[in-house]
């Protein structure tokens, strides 16, 4: 019996036996990729995430606010109140992605890996560019203050909306001096308090100036939000500020600082104007 001239052989790349034999050799790459995305990113658990799994565009309801609640007069009608609707429309972005090709035959020549590196590198991107475009929409968001600026920005607001003051510095430079912008921050605490506005997943982003200003100090007794006397829970050794008026503090340097209505702008400075203290949260996403 004559021998087979070819023998079956196992390709651990193929998909179930069939098609092409490296479908399954970009799977490591690909989860490498992912766990740097989220090791970096910070704002894609800070807001609202729909999943469409078909179609351009989600629809969120808007519901209005009750409009009296009044003491009942035995014997009379009882005439009910109505609630406004609206809605906010999102629609789909591109899709982002940092792309890179390695071949075969170099990475077998090659006597250092460089996966790793291109995984981590591409991570980061997707992870800043993901939080740059959220950021955007914040930054605009936290210029509407009121119903005026919501129509401008084509929106429609459901009456009765909460719309919150934006907070300004009284002096160019304040946002860079510790005591200033701590001043700032509880002013826009106070300006949500006033208005009814639930800071239960509310935060504070600053960029990197912004951050360290509040630890650079020379007198700790000063500084409440680090006095742990008073308690403040920072540390000036450590470069951590993580409560301030309860509320958590993140540093980030994908605050835009430019304006984009004609077209977005790709420059790696990242600062930003102090404005809507961490408020931006309560006004975007509702």
């Amino acid at each position: 019996m004559p021998f087979p001239t070819q023998q079956n052989v196992s390709r651990f790349g193929q998909q179930n036996k069939a098609g092409d034999d490296r479908a399954l050799f970009q799977e490591l790459f690909a989860g490498e990729v992912l766990t740097e995305f989220h090791n970096k990113n910070i704002m894609m658990e800070k807001h609202r995430v729909r999943t469409i799994k078909a179609g351009k565009s989600a629809t969120f309801p808007m519901v209005g606010v009750a409009d009296t609640a009044k003491y009942h007069a035995p014997g009379s009608l009882i005439q009910a109140d109505t609630f406004a609707h609206s809605e906010r429309k999102v629609t789909i972005d591109g899709l982002l992605i940092s792309p890179t090709f390695i071949a075969n035959i170099d990475e077998a020549m090659i006597h250092f890996d460089v996966r790793s590196i291109y995984t981590k590198e591409c991570g980061q991107q997707l992870a800043y560019q993901a939080d740059r475009n959220i950021l955007r929409m914040a930054v605009k968001a936290a210029g509407i203050a009121s119903e005026a600026d919501a129509v401008a920005a084509g929106l429609t607001p459901v009456a009765g909306e909460t719309f919150t003051a934006n907070v300004d510095m009284a002096a160019a430079g304040d946002e860079l001096l510790g005591e200033k912008l701590v001043d700032a921050v509880y002013r826009g605490i106070e300006e949500a308090a006033n208005k009814n506005v639930d800071l239960s997943n509310a935060y504070i982003l600053l960029r990197p100036a912004q951050y360290y200003s509040l630890l650079r100090v020379t007198d700790t007794t000063k500084v409440a939000w680090l006095n742990r006397d008073v308690g403040g829970s920072g540390s000036v050794s450590e470069g951590k500020v993580p409560l301030i008026g309860g509320l958590q503090v993140y540093m980030t340097n994908n605050l835009p600082n430019e304006n984009e209505v004609t077209g977005l702008v790709g420059t790696p400075e990242w600062l930003v104007r102090l404005r809507s203290i961490a408020l931006t949260s309560a006004k975007l996403w509702v």
